[in-house]
């Protein structure tokens, strides 16, 4: 009613204006025309330039608000961090920006940029890092100042850096309550193998042997002049920004040795059935997939669009349509091919139904990618998935600092050259011949891993109207619940 009577409104007040005539309104939504969608992909090569250091930069002017936006990238993360100091970056994400810096304590910091009504932010994530700053122009060259302390000059202040390793700890003895922490968790075990670096998880054993001094040394190793990419966006020209950042970034010391490479995964995923024991809940989770690929893998876009037609695509894509609104299993069901840069990304289906259910979704699920891999799409399903892709790419640039930041973090990890400039005509080429030679050379059902997570004598027992049961997949493995502080199975 509420929509009614607002287009309504917004008729007769156009009418009125003159804007609409009354020849002009269609009888129906679907008779609407508009103009053909036009964007150009921003010129990364244009924003960029070097500091006198070698230091790559990535500018974009924009002059509409009074504000600029700075972001130092950096490489490292996680994968450096041993297995017996697991915690390392989580606990510099959690302390570093709070810590203080420089000469001003954690609470003189945080008066100073409250003053400035400056947003400055830090972490380390799994293979780079960024500190980032958003600031008045007007206050940019002491914001910048808090930025070199913050980059160059760290407190991790005592009382500050013991609430991050209270706020993990915290965290920690969370990971049981969630069926989706269990699923994650126990997913890149089974995928990427125990003794890989993204399942070097911190335990209370580990946040002890980590000190403040051991959060200084990893900042100090990664903010280096040839480690980062810059991007810089707002109301700052060309010149005076290469000013600003020869003075601040531009002074940075060098690495001492170059990072070690990301170890890539050797790990080869047993196939079978996984199941984790949580009985009381009353709903399974049920994750379905295998190893995939990199980012520039040759068939990437026909997976990408035949993943968007499969359980990708929301409520147009197959899984959805089948399993949740044909049979009403589910609130939602999904799958996702991930194409990372640095290391090989998965394939995964997911849904959660009830425990007698979960089986016989399971059995759908298969059925609806065996689909995929013996038949080619439709001509609407190829339509209404490309047309999705090419139509919502603009939003990837949606304001210059995160246009200026993925043009950099491109450069810092190493995305292809070209890759935004191509990428929808790489979308346009995918044929539904391509889609399903892709998905059959790609995609092995006899080889993937079925992780279920919840009540698992319900989950065994199946549904009375479907004869589908868990052991129809692989044979059945039981993965122990671990105490959630120290990762170790917990005795039945």
């Amino acid at each position: 009613m509420k929509r009614t009577t607002l287009l309504i409104a917004f008729v007769l007040v156009a009418g009125a204006a003159g804007l609409v005539q009354a020849g002009d309104i269609v009888a129906r939504p679907e008779n609407l025309t508009f103009p053909d969608l036009s964007f150009e992909v921003p010129d990364g090569n244009a924003m960029r330039f070097e500091l006198a250091n070698g230091t790559p930069v990535y500018i974009i002017e924009d002059h509409q608000l009074p504000l600029v936006d700075v972001t130092v990238n950096f490489r490292g993360g996680r994968y450096l961090v041993a297995r017996e100091m697991a915690g390392l970056t989580e606990l510099i994400s959690g302390a570093w920006r709070s810590g203080g810096a420089g000469e001003r304590t954690a609470q003189e910091f945080d008066e100073t940029l409250d003053f400035l009504a400056a947003n400055l932010r830090a972490n380390i994530g799994d293979v780079a890092g960024s500190v980032s700053l958003n600031v008045m122009s007007k206050d940019l060259d002491e914001a910048m100042g808090l930025m070199m302390d913050l980059m160059t000059r760290p407190r991790f202040q005592e009382d500050r850096f013991a609430k991050a390793n209270d706020d993990l700890i915290q965290a920690m003895k969370r990971r049981n309550d969630d069926t989706a922490d269990i699923e994650r968790r126990e997913w890149d075990r089974l995928i990427y193998g125990d003794n890989y670096w993204e399942n070097y998880l911190p335990t209370t054993a580990t946040l002890d042997a980590i000190s403040i001094d051991d959060c200084k040394a990893m900042v100090s190793e990664l903010v280096r002049s040839d480690n980062i990419v810059v991007a810089i966006a707002g109301a700052i020209t060309r010149e005076e920004a290469r000013a600003l950042l020869e003075k601040t970034v531009g002074t940075l010391p060098k690495l001492e040795q170059a990072l070690p490479a990301i170890p890539q995964p050797s790990h080869t995923p047993e196939p079978g059935v996984y199941v984790v024991n949580k009985p009381e809940v009353n709903q399974g989770r049920v994750r379905i997939g295998q190893m995939g690929y990199r980012l520039g893998y040759p068939r990437e876009f026909d997976l990408l669009v035949g993943n968007d037609i499969l359980g990708g695509g929301g409520f147009t894509a197959r899984m959805m349509k089948k399993i949740r609104s044909d049979e009403g299993l589910t609130y939602g069901a999904y799958s996702r091919f991930s194409f990372p840069i640095t290391m090989p990304g998965t394939f995964a289906a997911t849904f959660q139904s009830k425990s007698s259910t979960c089986a016989y979704a399971t059995e759908l699920t298969f059925g609806l990618i065996e689909s995929m891999r013996t038949a080619p799409p439709t001509e609407g399903e190829l339509t209404t998935s490309k047309s999705s892709f090419i139509e919502t790419f603009p939003r990837t640039f949606e304001s210059p600092a995160r246009t200026a930041n993925l043009f950099a973090q491109g450069e810092l990890l190493g995305r292809p050259q070209g890759y935004w400039q191509t990428y929808r005509a790489n979308v346009r080429k995918v044929t539904g011949e391509a889609i399903q030679n892709a998905m059959n050379a790609d995609l092995h059902p006899d080889k993937m891993v079925v992780l279920v997570v919840g009540n698992i004598e319900e989950i065994m027992a199946g549904h009375p109207d479907h004869e589908a049961r868990m052991t129809d997949f692989g044979e059945i493995t039981t993965l122990p619940l671990r105490d959630p502080l120290t990762l170790e199975p917990i005795a039945d």
